[in-house]
């Protein structure tokens, strides 16, 4: 039975690897060796273990047979795949969304947004990710569409299970979101046609897409030319 003990070190082992991934520290395929991390954590292997299996719930790690844990490696077609998705869905709803976002939302979103640039020097891309999160659901969550808004939601959570941050492994890309974002605003305060704020929406994930996708191939042959 796990104690009140164990189960407080197991959450502060799963919150420190999981940092350490969202924050790129341990890249893609990089082994968490059960031994090392509980050493580093001053506690047993059985909490660490325990981090490690829900980590492995969510995605972020997979077991290899004769290997053990390792952060989960990026797939890029199903990266790419659901990037395209998400944005066609999002893009949607957004629009489906801006006749109801009255002043009161577009002001709460645009808060959002500040916040996001106040973080550009200084960026913890993993806040930077859920202050994101944040701003989009306020755009899209008044989508009348159920089904739509259902897609929505799988896209969100299925791209948080490839991938905790884009903003960790493509940082230069937060300005540029940013950016975009306060365009997406403007049309929507604009009463801007429809089809306009579909496909800024749908362009802003799309350009997400791209700029990490670019960064995985520089990476890899950075990687690859260290070996040669």
């Amino acid at each position: 039975m796990t104690t009140a003990g164990n189960s407080s070190k197991s959450e502060r082992a799963y919150a420190w690897i999981r940092s350490r991934i969202s924050g790129h520290t341990f890249g893609p395929g990089y082994r968490l060796v059960l031994g090392s991390l509980a050493e580093e954590l001053d506690m047993s292997v059985v909490p660490v273990r325990e981090a490690i299996r829900r980590l492995e719930a969510e995605g972020l790690v997979t077991f290899e047979r004769n290997v053990g844990a390792r952060v989960t490696l990026v797939d890029e077609s199903e990266y790419a795949h659901t990037m395209e998705t998400l944005g066609l869905v999002e893009g949607a709803a957004t629009a489906l969304s801006a006749p109801l976002l009255d002043e009161r939302m577009l002001d709460a979103a645009e808060a959002v947004n500040e916040r996001m640039i106040r973080m550009l020097d200084h960026l913890d891309a993993h806040a930077f990710t859920e202050l994101n999160r944040q701003f989009h659901s306020l755009l899209f969550e008044p989508c009348p569409n159920p089904h739509l808004l259902d897609l929505v939601h799988r896209g969100w959570a299925r791209l948080s299970g490839i991938r905790d941050s884009t903003f960790a492994y493509v940082p230069g890309r937060a300005r540029h979101s940013v950016e975009e974002h306060t365009q997406i605003l403007a049309l929507i305060r604009a009463g801007a046609d429809p089809l306009e704020i579909e496909l800024a929406a749908r362009n802003h994930r799309l350009r997400t897409r791209d700029a990490f996708l670019d960064a995985l191939h520089t990476r890899s042959q950075t990687a690859s030319g260290d070996q040669s």
